[in-house]
């Protein structure tokens, strides 16, 4: 599905109808699930029909009148017989959906009876069985549940001989009538007869022209197609899905159903690249004294977060164009898996501490933060976030609590830090404190407050304090724009005049939000909207020649794997293991001189340490 920001009435309503349409399509994709072998399942037939799969297999045998479900003979059991597991709960349902497969009448639903063996008495005895459920397989309803036979079938010339509500499944090879194409449901193949495809990785090119040409020439005839005896993992369900096999054949019903429900949010498209910069590296690497750092913080960005903007952009970024790299540990104190507290306090402080602590260490003590400790020199610092200013990873660099969530505290601790400009939303927090004369004593100590960026670009000089709407940092996908680019810019813009130098960071908050989201679009929007910030970092240090550019991340989210992906496309499709951050080691990335001291692998209490080193070592 392909996003992009809405800036008109027109738009709005296209985007609407849009995601109407994908809505419908997506409802489409989940009912083309074929339940193989459904007898099997630890509920048969119940898990298929509630993970809305469109097509359910069952194998049957004829034994004492009764057809019982089974892969071989000798597995038939007492009581599972067709009529039990499958005939009557499918009735009771269908009546209960006031005559409709299901409750949606935008499904469908057919049952695939493959006879194992005996059609002679299998297809009569199967005709008596259904005869009770008149109403859900007989009647001219569009909603009727499709009975379709499959395996020892007869011949098609005797198609016309067995009651009209049976179909049949047909093959590639058969060269039907019109009068027996009518009565054929779909046409399925073995898989293994045209390939080795073992379901990873992508089919060769002959193989593909194969597969593709026998399931358009099934198309060709209005057949759906289905391919049998295919692996069963989501590269496969790709893969069959480009070929364009309209059944998916599975023995995880529920798994294939949250894969194609989730689709939507797993895969994203982009058609126009944003321009990558291309630095002139003059001063990439050199070893020279250092006079300004800005610390660049993709919130849950991982390796994988960045492949994946790199492939929506079509094979570039600009975060690529950084020569030196390393990789930072994340640990917090109490938890292999970090979060942004803890992430945030090492990077601006030095110290690990527990899960949502902010600048304070296990035992509860205040720890000093980058901006305090450059002060002293009359460094200045600049704190921008994309999102909340008060949420926990700008919170480090200028509050002090036990507990990430304490907003208006967090926002109250603005007044003891040394900080010099500050830049994101929530403005609950500061104008709503529970401490009402917050906001006074802000101005007093030099703040001047302002909503609005375009207000900022009018200030020249002093502390500034910038608490945009809500509405201002909402995600890329819903049209927040350029703000953090824009922040950035007008943050150097302000503080480049200091002869002392400066430290900023920026933090693209809301890659993490897509993690959290599993939502790959609202994720892959979000880093190339940092990555486009990125640029104009990578942009200035050129021309001020003095200025290290870092960038990193907290942690990473989601556990996020990419299944197929596109460069020239720009297209990208992934999966998530966790709604939640993982331990994984994450990149760190640097350009302008001494970059090469973030090269290695290290703890991200290291940032700091360098950080400080680079800009304090020789003043």
């Amino acid at each position: 599905m392909i996003y992009a920001a809405l800036k008109s009435p027109v738009s709005l309503i296209t985007m609407l109808l849009f995601a109407a349409t994908a809505s419908f399509a997506q409802t489409s994709a989940i009912n083309k699930a074929h339940s193989h072998n459904d007898y099997k399942q630890n509920i048969p037939f119940l898990q298929a029909y509630y993970a809305q799969a469109g097509s359910i297999e069952a194998d049957v045998f004829y034994l004492d009148n009764k057809l019982y479900v089974a892969h071989e003979r000798k597995e038939i059991e007492q009581g599972r017989t067709l009529t039990e597991l499958y005939l009557k709960p499918l009735a009771a349902l269908f009546r209960k959906n006031g005559g409709r497969s299901y409750a949606d009448s935008s499904l469908h639903l057919q049952l695939v009876v493959d006879i194992k063996e005996d059609k002679a008495h299998v297809i009569p005895a199967l005709i008596k069985e259904l005869e009770p459920f008149k109403d859900v397989f007989q009647s001219n309803n569009k909603s009727t549940v499709k009975v379709v036979l499959s395996g020892d079938m007869p011949a098609p010339a005797e198609f016309e001989k067995y009651p009209a509500y049976i179909y049949f499944d047909g093959r590639p090879n058969i060269n039907y009538t019109d009068a027996q194409l009518k009565r054929v449901a779909m046409i399925s193949d073995d898989l293994g007869s045209y390939t080795e495809w073992n379901g990873k990785g992508v089919l060769t090119r002959p193989d593909s022209v194969k597969l593709t040409t026998i399931i358009n020439n099934a198309h060709a005839k209005g057949k759906p197609f289905r391919f049998w005896a295919t692996q069963d993992s989501p590269n496969t369900w790709i893969q069959l899905q480009k070929l364009g096999a309209d059944w998916i054949n599975t023995d995880h019903p529920q798994q294939l159903h949250d894969f194609l429900a989730n689709r939507h949010k797993l895969e994203f498209i982009n058609p126009k690249p944003h321009p990558v910069y291309t630095p002139t590296y003059k001063t990439d690497g050199v070893k020279k004294p250092v006079k300004n750092i800005i610390l660049l913080i993709g919130d849950g960005m991982g390796l994988a977060q960045i492949q994946a903007g790199l492939t929506a952009n079509h094979g570039q970024l600009n975060l690529l164009q950084c020569r030196y790299s390393g990789f930072s540990q994340t640990r917090a104190a109490n938890s292999d898996n970090t979060d942004s507290a803890a992430g945030a306090t090492a990077m601006a402080t030095g110290h690990k501490t527990n899960n949502r602590y902010i600048s304070i260490n296990p035992a509860g003590q205040a720890l000093t933060r980058i901006p305090d400790t450059l002060a002293a020199k009359k460094i200045k610092s600049g704190i921008i976030s994309c999102a909340d200013i008060t949420d926990a990873t700008p919170a480090a660099f200028y509050a002090h609590n036990m507990e990430r969530s304490n907003s208006t505290a967090i926002a109250a601790d603005l007044l003891t830090s040394n900080v010099d400009v500050l830049i994101g939303s929530n403005q609950k927090s500061f104008f709503n404190n529970p401490d009402a004369g917050l906001m006074q004593r802000l101005k007093a100590r030099g703040y001047t407050v302002d909503t609005t960026l375009a207000a900022l670009q009018q200030r020249q000089q002093g502390k500034q304090l910038v608490l945009l709407a809500d509405a201002e940092t909402r995600p890329v996908i819903q049209g927040r724009g350029d703000m953090l680019a824009q922040s950035l810019k007008e943050t150097i813009r302000l503080l480049s005049t200091n002869k002392n130098g400066f430290f900023i960071m920026a933090e693209g908050a809301r890659i993490d939000h897509g993690g959290h989201a599993n939502d790959l679009p609202f994720l892959v929007t979000e880093m190339l909207d940092f990555d486009r910030t990125i640029g104009e970092a990578l942009r200035f240090a050129d021309q001020d020649g003095e200025t290290l550019v870092i960038v990193t991340a907290d942690h990473e989210t989601g556990g996020l794997s990419l299944l197929d992906a596109s460069t020239a496309e720009g297209r990208v499709l992934g999966n998530f293991s966790t709604n939640d951050h993982t331990s994984i080691n994450v990149p760190v990335f640097a350009y302008g001189p001494n970059a090469g001291e973030f090269m290695g692998t290290y703890q991200n209490t290291e940032i700091f340490n360098k950080v400080v080193k680079l800009l304090l070592g020789s003043r």
